[in-house]
């Protein structure tokens, strides 16, 4: 252990002297960092798929479930929309070097802000390999060091696509170190990595809330925490029937095991016996099982083909992470509001609704990072939003909310220009 302690030390103090030069590193040498990640990714598709299959038959063996077993999967779908994520990040202005709020003070000084990277960034993260690569490429960008740390779960992708994303970047002409890698899956070293403020700026976990708890009770560095989603849908009394059938379907079912699909399904009581039957019908193409309280059950119950069970009460509140949603009906947008207050994470809420007034008092009172007007959370994504990716979803207020993109990962400096003055 002794020997691994003094190597994530080595790899620390290596970051920070990369930092240093990534700082000031042209937008040109990250683009083409960027350009040869994307195109090593397409290049090395069927190496990358290999190597991911021996995770997968690990996991399997180890009787990882099939939620967690998706998060780990890389296949040729996958690595190519991550590759043309990687290159929209490539495409978009570097935050770097950005000078604004500038003003001419009374005694002619010239003050302004100039945006400039945080430093070092750590990283570590659960289960999907593709972080490697969304983390790598916008700490890049944004010309920030990083240092990754996986779970052992995904450990031999998560090798393989750190060597690409490193002989990648080398070729651009990134100094060496920018991109590090903890290779020692001991847990202790977790606990060693959160020590370490004299060479990590920031700390970003992505997992379970366990894990996150940990990270934030531990680093003694800042820590930008989030991903962890109890998202609603509240169907308004005005609400179209066709749009909030299509929408709740789509944030339960389009991909249910991340932290931006639907847990909860509230309904206005006004029209919970006509959307009800509508909406359960539907999920039950695929599935999904309908946690009701007693008027949800008491309307859905006749119905055929239904996977119903009564809810109770750590139903509410609780992130499903797979095909299991929860159904309230509510007396009023009030009751609907108040439950989103008391129940959810901060990450993704949304109402259907046809009312202007309704929507607007929604959009205002919800204290959630990312608020829908009749739309689904899915979008709830960095490469949705146009940042190319994200290098997770912060449910914090400080220093920034929701999808962390590139400029999330900077901060500015005061600049001041002066031609002799001295302060009387």
């Amino acid at each position: 252990m002794t020997n691994a302690i003094t190597e994530l030390k080595a790899k620390g103090k290596a970051a920070k002297e990369a930092s240093r030069r990534l700082a000031y590193l042209s937008t040109d040498i990250k683009n083409k960092a960027l350009q040869n990640i994307a195109a090593d990714l397409r290049g090395k598709t069927k190496e990358i798929i290999a190597v991911n299959k021996l995770d997968l038959k690990q996991a399997s063996a180890n009787g990882i479930n099939e939620t967690m077993q998706d998060r780990l999967l890389m296949n040729e779908a996958r690595l190519e929309d991550i590759a043309k994520d990687v290159l929209v990040m490539a495409g978009l202005p570097d935050p770097v070097g950005e000078v604004f709020d500038m003003r001419t003070m009374p005694n002619d000084l010239l003050i302004g802000k100039k945006r400039v990277p945080l430093g070092v960034i750590g990283a570590m993260y659960e289960s999907r390999p593709n972080v490697t690569i969304d983390i790598s490429a916008l700490c890049l960008k944004s010309g920030n060091a990083v240092i990754l740390r996986g779970g052992k779960e995904a450990f031999n992708s998560n090798l393989a696509l750190v060597k690409l994303v490193q002989q990648a970047i080398s070729r651009a002409g990134v100094p060496e170190g920018a991109v590090q890698f903890v290779e020692n899956t001991d847990r202790s070293l977790v606990g060693e990595m959160l020590k370490l403020n004299q060479y990590i700026d920031l700390m970003i976990p992505r997992g379970g809330a366990p894990f996150v708890k940990y990270v934030i009770e531990n680093a003694a560095m800042p820590v930008v925490a989030g991903g962890i989603g109890v998202c609603h849908t509240f169907v308004d009394s005005s609400a179209d029937m066709e749009k909030a059938v299509a929408i709740v379907y789509n944030a339960k079912v389009q991909k249910p095991s991340v932290c931006n699909a639907l847990d909860t399904i509230l309904v206005h009581q006004v029209v919970a016996e006509e959307y009800l039957p509508d909406v359960a019908k539907e999920l039950a193409k695929a599935g999904v099982e309908l946690h009701c309280d007693k008027a949800a059950m008491k309307i859905l119950k006749p119905e055929s083909g239904l996977k119903l069970k009564a809810a109770v009460q750590e139903d509410w509140g609780k992130e499903f992470l797979s095909l299991t949603a929860a159904i309230k009906v509510v007396d009023s947008l009030d009751d609907a509001l108040a439950h989103i207050a008391k129940y959810g994470s901060g990450h993704s809420e949304a109402i259907i609704t046809e009312d202007y007034s309704s929507g607007m008092r929604f959009l205002n009172e919800v204290d959630a990072a990312c608020v829908y007007i009749n739309a689904s959370t899915r979008f709830t994504d960095g490469s949705q939003f146009g940042l190319g990716a994200e290098v997770g979803i912060s449910t914090q207020k400080f220093h920034a909310r929701g999808p962390l993109g590139l400029k999330e990962l900077t901060s500015y400096k005061w600049i001041i220009f002066g031609s002799g003055q001295v302060r009387p």
